[in-house]
């Protein structure tokens, strides 16, 4: 230590040389021998070869570590632009000489900027899938609403915006389908309320048997659109829908019958009001139908049971409703001049009622048939039956003009004489027209039978039989009155052949006029007569009147012939008046009465 403390230099000047010497000196002084020193020299040479050995080793293990480096960063940069794709902004280094350290430092910050831009990437293509799988989630039905999704396998070996625009496509795509599933869940659960209000049932409980999160006070964006929920939805939609047409039908039904039994049963407008929710859609369709409880369960009962009130009270009321039909059928065929045997009808109404071997309904639809038939009946005797009014009508007027031809004092200037004479102007006009009318009224009459095969009855007489005998004495009468203006003429003749008073006054015997074949003998209402207005328009009143007019006539003949007998002078000017008038009384009752007779 001594020897070295001397000699020994400063640490900073120590060297391999200096060591040597410092050693050769130290064996000098300890005699060492050179044998002993070649060994130890040789054993340095050893340790500093080694040494030098070891440093070269980690030097070279270093330099394959970075060349390593440099060549993993090189991949790694590649394996980023080619996963990135080549839309990326991120420039490659354009060093590639120099140091394996000046090649790493040049590559380091472009892997770095790589590197981050890659993380970015990949958030952006975890967000876009994760929203991709939550709403195919949804639209499957695998994924409750809500729920979260786990994180998406991104593959990083392809993080191009080509593949990444491919996936915002595929999100706005189904976005859109979400919306539109949305969409129709909110319809459907519109419809299903609405139909709910209508039927009068409780829309919680059916929308939330369809799925718990159709429930209005959850969001929207939280409602089940998966495929299996818009089934159910369009399912009960469907189902309701058909529960509201049925229901409708069968609403509608109870309103026509409620209908038809008021009608039959002429229930007052005030007992009807109560039941003017169930009417009121009588005629709607399915889609008119909207207000709160219109086809609930509970209304509909409520008609039931109206119904079969009426029904129950209808079988009671049957003979006053039967009647009442009957009575109906009987005014249209007398309306129509059409004689029916009512009494035989009636009697055997009330006995199939009474036997109860057919149903109300069935009766009253016979019966309401039986007035169909009855009046299209009476439309088709229309036309003649205003045509045979018109000819009575003329007959009146025919019989009017025919009294006042016999009136003295006609052209007097009385009170009402120029009314008088109008009408009887109108009266000729309408006289004239008679032949014309009857002729057509014959004409359709025979249309009208040989169309339906049987006869045409007027109050249960052929009308043809009665327009025969109305021609017959027509033309009788004309004859009639051709004698009369010949025994005007020779008038005085006459009186003068017949003024013994023992010689009673006659008339001449009037033939009944003949039938065309077509008539039948049978009670009428109505009969007809040429010169009475009565014996045109009623038969009873006829029947009285004939009996009247033949009192009245015989005291008439009584009075003209006591007046022909008697002392005093009469001029025979009113002499022959008298006695024309007398004979034409005879022969007109003498013809009403044959008429009566042969008709009974």
């Amino acid at each position: 230590m001594a020897v070295i403390g001397t000699d020994n230099p400063s640490y900073g000047d120590i060297t391999c040389g200096s060591l040597l010497q410092q050693l050769q000196r130290v064996w000098d002084e300890v005699g060492e021998s050179d044998e002993d020193r070649d060994k130890i020299l040789l054993q340095l040479d050893q340790e500093c070869l080694d040494v030098y050995k070891r440093k070269v080793d980690m030097a070279t293990q270093s330099r394959d570590l970075l060349i390593q480096a440099l060549d993993d960063s090189k991949i790694e940069l590649a394996r980023l632009l080619s996963a990135l794709g080549e839309k990326t902004i991120v420039r490659t280094p354009e060093k590639s000489s120099g140091t394996i350290k000046e090649q790493l430092a040049a590559i380091a910050p472009t892997l770095n900027q790589l590197n981050e831009q890659k993380e970015e990437r990949v958030k952006e293509f975890v967000d876009v899938q994760s929203q991709i799988e939550k709403i195919c989630g949804e639209i499957a039905g695998t994924l409750e609403v809500g729920d979260e999704v786990g994180p998406p396998e991104v593959n990083e070996d392809d993080l191009s915006l080509e593949k990444l625009e491919d996936f915002r496509a595929q999100l706005q795509e189904l976005q859109k389908e979400k919306s539109n599933r949305q969409q129709k869940v909110l319809d459907y659960v519109s419809m299903v309320h609405d139909l709910c209000t209508v039927l009068g049932m409780d829309f919680f409980s059916t929308i939330t048997e369809v799925h718990l999160s159709l429930d209005d006070s959850i969001d929207v964006d939280c409602k089940s659109i998966s495929d299996d929920t818009l089934s159910k939805l369009d399912k009960t939609v469907a189902s309701l829908k058909e529960d509201k047409k049925t229901r409708l039908h069968k609403l509608q039904e109870l309103a026509m019958q409620l209908s038809d039994l008021w009608n039959l049963m002429e229930t007052p407008k005030e007992e009807r009001r109560f039941f003017d929710h169930v009417t009121c859609h009588i005629s709607a369709t399915v889609d008119e139908v909207t207000t709160d409880g219109a086809l609930a369960l509970d209304l509909i009962e409520q008609a039931e049971v109206e119904v079969e009130r009426l029904d129950q009270l209808k079988s009671s009321k049957m003979k006053e409703i039967a009647l009442k039909k009957q009575k109906e059928l009987e005014e249209i065929y007398a309306s129509a001049h059409a004689v029916i045997d009512t009494k035989t009808a009636r009697e055997k109404l009330m006995a199939l009622i009474e036997s109860g071997n057919i149903e109300p309904s069935e009766l009253i639809a016979d019966m309401d048939n039986q007035i169909l038939k009855a009046k299209e009946e009476s439309l088709s005797r229309k036309d003649i039956l205003d045509k045979v009014e018109r000819w009575m009508s003329a007959c009146d007027e025919e019989s009017w003009l025919e009294d006042y031809n016999q009136d003295e004092n006609r052209y007097s200037s009385s009170r009402g004489a120029h009314l008088n004479l109008k009408r009887a102007e109108k009266a000729r006009i309408l006289v004239n027209k008679i032949p014309a009318l009857v002729d057509t009224l014959v004409a359709k009459t025979r249309t009208w039978e040989e169309d339906r095969g049987s006869s045409f009855m007027y109050d249960g007489v052929p009308l043809l039989a009665m327009l025969d005998e109305y021609l017959m004495l027509r033309h009788e009468r004309e004859e009639e009155k051709r004698r009369l203006r010949d025994q005007k003429k020779f008038g005085g003749e006459l009186v003068s052949n017949d003024h013994s008073p023992n010689k009673p006054l006659s008339s001449k015997k009037v033939v009944g006029p003949k039938s065309n074949g077509t008539a039948s003998a049978g009670p009428a209402n109505r009969r007809l007569s040429v010169n009475g207005t009565n014996g045109v328009r009623s038969a009873a009143k006829e029947r009285r009147e004939s009996l009247k007019s033949s009192a009245s006539n015989n005291v008439t003949v009584a009075d003209a012939a006591s007046c022909v007998s008697g002392t005093e002078p009469v001029p025979n000017s009113t002499l022959i008046l008298l006695v024309v008038c007398c004979v034409r009384y005879l022969i007109y009752d003498i013809r009403r009465s044959t008429l009566l007779i042969k008709f009974r």
